[in-house]
């Protein structure tokens, strides 16, 4: 391989040259060659035993060299883009601009990771709340558990009411005729849960089992356009009514949900839980906020390609978790009434925000010389050893060390920003904001600079991968 042009053709955009000769393409089309000639038919010859000269005379040696090039331009093009000294962040568009026996040329549209700067990332003031769980809060957390213990009895000495399940045979009728999608037979339907249409469930409250009665409501106005606003009268025969009984809230209840014995020690323990996961979102919250800080600092030119690359992973991830539930994504684009491009598009403010973290943290990692060292890069190998349940060494033929010691250098990049990060009181951070916008600009128009913008925003062009 020999890269003999590399040259900038737009703002993070290059444009490589590069010649792969014949001592590579020759013995390429030989592979060719011996894959595909078995399967040729030669008069005269049984398939696959004609000599290759009598090939090449009947079918062209140009034949074999698609093949060829198919085989070698991926590694050519990757010995480029190291020789050019790029860190591609999308697919390039490539082009074969000659081939003949001698070997082939090709041209390739880089798009290379863009330059950026950043400051400020140091020390930033951002407001965290500062949350007290509540004995109210501890009240629901268990009431929802005796919920989730709760007996399901079937009642017959009472009439329905709110709150119980009740299974019911109905039929609708508009006008005394009945109509499409209105009857249901042994339907169970917990009345106050708002699953039918409004007074609905109301009227079936108060009648007993065995009991038919007619049920009259109106139709919503928002409701599909042959009933909307019509009225309907709805034939009803209840065969069951069922009652959830919950257990009583007391020392048998806290040994059965939990390890304690007593009630109390079962609403400590609650509340310390809740406390916990409350701080925990409160940093992750802050976290975030101080992130949008830094994201705030980035200046740089950011290339469409890789906004559009993250969006097509945000995409395929997407469409990975609804196929893991047994929703086609065809079917669910269906549903929400969008189309694969509507829905693409709804990630456009995800996708750039992903790419600016993803830049503002390497660009830290280098400004701050992180670099993992041997210790840190085995732990990182055994975590996800842990996390896929293989051995070390075959993480390592699966991941370069070149990604782990990236991905370790991002990590420790976050800890230096989250851990000089100082968390005050919201109207603090308010203020402090724009103090700091304006000493930046101050020291900006001191060095006869104007402020620039961080980004620009175009028509995104579509990509399907990206390095950052």
């Amino acid at each position: 391989m020999e890269l003999t042009s590399s040259k900038k053709i737009e703002t993070n955009k290059y444009e490589l040259e590069v010649k792969v000769g014949a001592e590579e393409f020759a013995p390429a089309v030989d592979r060719a060659f011996k894959k595909r000639a078995p399967k040729l038919n030669v008069p005269g010859f049984r398939r696959g035993k004609a000599p290759r000269s009598i090939v090449m005379k009947m079918f062209g040696e140009g034949m074999f060299y698609e093949d060829a090039v198919n085989e070698l331009y991926p590694k050519a093009y990757e010995d480029a883009v190291e020789a050019a000294k790029l860190e591609p962040v999308a697919y390039p568009e490539i082009e074969i601009t000659a081939v003949d026996k001698d070997g082939f040329t090709f041209k390739a549209v880089v798009v290379n990771k863009p330059e950026v700067k950043i400051s400020g990332y140091k020390g930033i003031k951002a407001p965290k709340a500062v949350k007290t769980v509540s004995d109210d809060e501890v009240a629901d957390e268990l009431e929802r558990q005796r919920k989730r213990g709760a007996r399901i009895l079937t009642v017959e000495d009472r009439a329905a009411k709110e709150d119980d399940t009740v299974v019911i045979d109905f039929e609708g009728f508009v006008d005394g005729v009945a109509f499409e999608g209105g009857k249901g037979e042994n339907y169970s339907l917990k009345l106050g849960s708002g699953q039918f249409i409004p007074g609905f469930e109301d009227q079936v409250a108060g009648h007993s089992v065995n009991e038919e009665f007619d049920v009259n409501v109106t139709f919503p106005e928002e409701y599909q356009e042959d009933l909307k606003g019509k009225d309907a009268t709805f034939k009803v025969k209840l065969h069951e009514i069922k009652e959830e009984q919950l257990p009583q809230l007391d020392d048998e209840f806290a040994k059965d949900v939990s390890e304690f014995d007593t009630l109390e020690e079962l609403k400590k323990d609650t509340k310390e839980k809740l406390q916990k996961a409350a701080d925990e979102r409160a940093q992750e919250e802050f976290e975030d906020k101080v992130i949008d800080q830094v994201v705030e600092q980035l200046e740089g030119e950011i290339p469409d390609e890789m906004v559009a690359a993250r969006m097509d992973d945000m995409m395929r991830e997407y469409e990975y978790r609804l196929k893991s539930q047994g929703i086609p994504m065809e079917m669910y684009l269906q549903y929400m009434g969008q189309t694969s491009e509507t829905f693409r598009e709804s990630f456009r403010d995800g996708a750039l925000r992903r790419v600016k973290i993803s830049l503002a943290l390497e660009k830290i990692a280098e400004l701050e010389k992180i670099e993992p060292n041997a210790e840190e890069i085995e732990a990182e190998y055994q975590k996800l050893a842990e996390q896929y349940k293989k051995e070390a060494d075959e993480i390592k033929k699966m991941i370069g060390e070149k990604d782990i010691i990236h991905d370790v250098a991002v990590t420790k990049a976050i800890d230096l920003i989250r851990d000089s990060a100082i968390p005050v009181e919201e109207a603090e951070a308010a203020d402090e904001k724009p103090q700091k916008k304006a000493a930046k600009k101050a020291s900006k128009d001191d060095e006869g600079e104007a402020p620039k913008k961080t980004t620009r925003k175009k028509t995104v062009k579509k990509a399907d991968g990206e390095n950052a």
